[in-house]
């Protein structure tokens, strides 16, 4: 028996051609299932753990500290894009923001700033247990990068302070 008989079929059952397009466009549908629905199989298949972290926005001028403040961001969501996360802003409290300072000695000394203030937000949300690459959207939350907290009225950069990942 031949591979490919004298009409081109294969094994006497389909048309050459006809199984390349039908490779192709299989292809093409697992492709797409696999970008519209690849996280939420993650998600389903990997057990979910609770992810805690902080983010400081370091030196926050008064005007800035006082519209945190008057919007008070506790229980909002977390934004990216255009949608909205499954991340939360659970508390915001503000710290002294300590710089540095030369003397007139020549000794550098920390100072605390009369009217600057580090604001700590804390975030919390859900990941799968296994992950590689924690992230809320498509930012990657680890100690030292830089985030921007985005929720539906506010946006500021700031620097994650720490992350938790519960057992």
């Amino acid at each position: 028996m031949k591979v490919v008989n004298e009409k081109g079929k294969l094994f006497g059952i389909i048309n050459v051609v006809d199984l390349l397009i039908l490779i192709a466009v299989i292809a093409i549908a697992g492709a797409i299932g696999l970008q519209l629905f690849g996280q939420k199989i993650n998600d389903v298949v990997s057990p979910q753990v609770e992810l805690t972290a902080e983010v400081v926005i370091v030196g926050t001028p008064p005007r800035l500290v006082s519209e945190i403040m008057r919007q008070d961001l506790v229980g909002e969501s977390l934004v990216a894009g255009n949608e909205y996360m499954n991340a939360t802003v659970t508390d915001v409290w503000l710290e002294d923001y300590v710089m540095q300072a030369i003397r007139s000695d020549g000794i550098i000394v920390d100072s605390t700033d009369p009217s600057k203030k580090d604001v700590v937000v804390k975030i919390k949300t859900t990941i799968a247990k296994d992950t590689p690459s924690p992230k809320i959207g498509s930012q990657e939350l680890r100690a030292g990068k830089t985030y921007i907290l985005k929720t539906q009225t506010f946006e500021c950069s700031g620097t994650i302070r720490y992350v938790e990942i519960g057992q």
